[in-house]
């Protein structure tokens, strides 16, 4: 345990004082495949916290590796070491699955700024968990709706095989009217994918739907271009996020993908992050950075009305959600999971730049299935 903490030293911001009045751990990924989406967590986190001026928070940061095992060590270290009263940051949804539970029953508050496995969004809800970005299914149910109203009826469908690769192919298949011509799940971390574009050639497939989040969603993407397959793909933004793109490059332009964010949502708060996160980090946000930055604003919206010590108190505020997000309107529904509207996204070159850009809307105020399941 020790070895591992020299390995991955906590970085603390905030206050200056040895006793700040709130202090936050965030655990997330900062190295290796999946470490892009783990800083823009980051990066868009600390940016309201820088914004908002306030010196009685501190944040604690440390690098999971994208492994479930050291998160675990982490969450323990911040519990019962660093004394820590929120916790925020986790990616991936085996991790999830493996600190938040037992955070949120030692009596701590885990906000999710990404990580949505239904596990925890039904039976497993729990009062001091909040999920900022979405339940997992929700993007590939949107992802479904739309290849259904694209016209597509047979749809080769992909994905890793883990709690957010097993629920995003259950949320496409939910709202797809159609039948898949084929279904695969990936190894976690999988690089080549010269087996499963085989498959897709020979399925009779009219159109991909894929959720392969970070490098594995390049790895796919590239091979899939130059395999000379040429069905259209359809996919959540995880695989065609900001972050992503220009690694990619021309093999992702005109594809649609689903996303509750883009930066081009039409409202102040939105233009306003866009525009200091450009300032302040030299690249465009992408989504996570987004929801970095709205759990940060929630957080901060909850501490002007109550103390984390009032639990009771400050769980009230943080349902109440008041605070302005970059996606407009926020709410929550009663597992503490997103009500909200996912937009179909086309990739595009702006200059040398590749993003995204809305063209409609794929689910409006669009709940999970899940909360029915939740008793709190």
């Amino acid at each position: 345990m020790k070895k591992l903490l020299m390995a991955t030293a906590a970085l603390a911001i905030g206050a200056t004082s040895a006793f700040a009045e709130t202090k936050i751990g965030m655990i997330t990924t900062l190295s290796g495949g999946g470490a892009g989406l783990g800083i823009d967590v980051r990066d868009g986190f600390m940016l309201a916290i820088g914004q908002s001026g306030r010196d009685d928070i501190e944040v604690v940061i440390e690098d999971d590796q994208q492994k479930p095992d050291i998160a675990v060590q982490l969450a323990d270290k911040m519990v019962q070491s660093e004394r820590v009263d929120i916790l925020t940051g986790i990616i991936w949804s085996n991790l999830a699955m493996a600190v938040i539970p037992s955070v949120t029953a030692q009596g701590k508050f885990y906000l999710s700024p990404n990580a949505g496995p239904s596990a925890l969004a039904g039976q497993g809800c729990h009062q001091n968990y909040f999920n900022v970005a979405w339940q997992n299914d929700n993007l590939h149910e949107a992802a479904g709706a739309y290849a259904t109203s694209a016209g597509y009826s047979n749809s080769f469908v992909l994905a890793p095989n883990y709690p957010a690769g097993q629920d995003a192919l259950t949320g496409f298949k939910r709202m797809f009217k159609g039948e898949p011509a084929g279904e695969v799940y990936t190894q976690l971390g999988q690089t080549d994918y010269a087996a499963e574009i085989a498959q897709i050639r020979a399925s009779g497939a009219d159109s991909v739907f894929f959720f392969l989040p970070g490098g594995m969603g390049i790895s796919f993407l590239k091979q899939y271009a130059d395999s000379g397959v040429d069905l259209p793909v359809v996919g959540p933004a995880f695989s065609f996020d900001q972050g992503i793109l220009q690694a990619v490059g021309d093999a992702a332009l005109g594809v649609v993908n689903t996303s509750q964010w883009n930066k081009d949502i039409d409202n102040p708060t939105n233009a306003a992050f866009v525009e200091s996160f450009q300032a302040e980090y030299g690249r465009l946000p992408s989504l996570y950075a987004s929801q970095g930055f709205d759990t940060a604003n929630l957080i901060l919206s909850a501490l002007d009305t109550a103390e984390v010590s009032d639990a009771d108190a400050f769980r009230e505020a943080l349902r109440a959600a008041d605070f302005d997000s970059t996606r407009g309107d926020f709410k929550f529904g009663p597992n503490h999971h997103p009500i909200q509207t996912i937009y179909a996204r086309e990739v595009i070159k702006e200059g040398d730049v590749f993003t995204n850009k809305i063209i409609g809307v794929a689910l409006e105020n669009h709940a999970d299935v899940y909360a029915a399941d939740c008793k709190m």
